[in-house]
């Protein structure tokens, strides 16, 4: 008996983590407001690098960040941006550390004004995912959420980003044709 083949996108490919990523969270629509700020967060962290490098120091991340919790992340001080930067486990960039904890606390005063950051995420496309073509890297509607998010505060935010992180939290669903994920996610 032979196994069965499993086809899926390109870049899920190339080794066990990523395939595991691919076929059991990207593109799977995420609604929890944490957790789409987490990933947007990793996302920045991810800028100039491949996602290998950021999913492989994923759970380093979080255990660094307080598990993405945003009240405690907001409260950093200098004190733990020293830490961060120390932190052989995590991606040590100043610029994104403290973007991370801008970050939380846009997200918090979001939250404090009853604006939830998941209904903010999903309003862009009236809370359904959309269907992409598998080969874009950003587009139009990237773009207004990349000025939004830009106006609100966050940075490391631009169109490119933004995309990958849609296509992430599966506001975007672009598994390839082929892939047994794609019309699934």
């Amino acid at each position: 008996m032979t196994a069965k083949t499993v086809t899926r996108c390109a870049w899920a490919s190339s080794d066990p983590l990523m395939e595991a990523y691919h076929d059991t969270e990207w593109g799977v629509p995420v609604r929890d407001a944490r957790m789409l700020w987490e990933t947007l967060m990793l996302e920045g962290f991810q800028a100039g690098l491949s996602w290998q490098v950021i999913l492989r120091k994923r759970e380093a991340f979080r255990a660094a960040f307080a598990g993405f919790d945003p009240v405690a992340v907001a409260a950093f001080t200098e004190k733990d941006i020293q830490r961060l930067l120390a932190d052989a486990g995590i991606v040590r960039s100043r610029a994104k550390i403290e973007a991370t904890i801008a970050g939380a606390q846009i997200f918090n005063t979001m939250q404090a004004r009853g604006e939830d950051f998941s209904g903010f995420c999903w309003s862009f496309t009236e809370g359904k995912p959309i269907r992409g073509d598998g080969k874009a890297t950003t587009t139009p509607l990237a773009e207004a959420i990349s000025k939004e998010l830009k106006r609100r505060g966050f940075k490391f935010v631009g169109p490119t980003i933004v995309y990958a992180w849609m296509q992430a939290v599966g506001i975007v669903d672009d598994h390839a044709p082929g892939c047994f994920r794609h019309r699934a996610a």
